[in-house]
């Protein structure tokens, strides 16, 4: 273990290779996270334009967190979308990512939040958020164009778009 802190681990572990070569590799363990589309009746989706330092800033994702140890991934799903956008809804899970398989092993399970309505909650004392809900459509165009840059975001807004038309749902 080189450093153990408040959300990811660092060790340098021994590997062994199908080739059978062994090596050293530095590799961040993490407890993993939830992601989720909160998609309204009207088409449109909420997001969070939140401080990112490690980004340089102000990025849109959609709402997420960590999971509180081996918390279960539905769970932390509809907690952080109480805590960050104040909605709770029914939770559809879309898949689950793999977000930079060369150094960590954090998962994130990617959801769907539909039927959404109010819920008590408000973001943790470390985040910077700004709630903004805008049309599905829009949202993937800002992909598309680069607004949109997170990798947990664009997955979870293409697995739910793929999951409405899947429904024969449009997405406009």
């Amino acid at each position: 273990m080189i450093y153990d802190g408040r959300v990811v681990k660092l060790g340098l572990e021994t590997a062994l290779l199908p080739s059978g070569q062994q090596l050293d590799l530095e590799v961040i363990r993490h407890p993993g996270a939830a992601a989720i589309v909160p998609l309204h009746d009207d088409g449109t989706v909420t997001l969070v334009h939140q401080h990112r330092h490690a980004a340089g800033g102000m990025i849109y994702e959609v709402p997420a967190g960590v999971r509180d140890g081996n918390e279960n991934p539905a769970l932390c799903a509809a907690r952080e979308l109480a805590e960050e956008v104040q909605l709770e809804g029914r939770l559809t899970l879309l898949g689950s990512i793999l977000t930079t398989p060369g150094f960590t092993d954090e998962r994130i399970w990617l959801f769907l939040a539909e039927d959404l309505a109010p819920a008590p909650g408000a973001p943790e004392a470390d985040e910077y958020i700004e709630v903004v809900r805008l049309p599905l459509s829009t949202v993937l165009a800002m992909v598309r164009d680069g607004q949109i840059a997170d990798a947990k975001t664009i997955c979870a807004l293409h697995l739910a778009a793929s999951e409405l038309c899947t429904r024969g749902e449009r997405v406009d």
